[in-house]
């Protein structure tokens, strides 16, 4: 399998799981880590500046599903 595969699989498991779950990925379930780690990485990117169109666009796109399930302070 090459990387742009890999990279789409993982691109759409991550948009999957949260439009089902409605929430983005947990630190603390061991499951999800995979998840969280490849969102991080890819934030990184983006922030660096090293994510080239049409990747950018899909990625931003991603970020902002996550943005609506952002973790919410239950005390505000």
């Amino acid at each position: 399998m090459d990387q742009e595969t890999r990279r789409l699989t993982r691109y759409n498991e991550v948009k999957e799981f949260i439009e089902r779950e409605h929430r983005n990925p947990s630190k603390h379930r061991l499951e999800e880590h995979d998840m969280l780690n490849w969102l991080k990485a890819n934030r990184k990117k983006v922030n660096a500046g090293e994510l080239k169109e049409p990747r950018l666009s899909k990625f931003k796109g991603l970020l902002a599903l996550s943005e609506q399930y952002k973790r919410k302070n239950q005390y505000e």
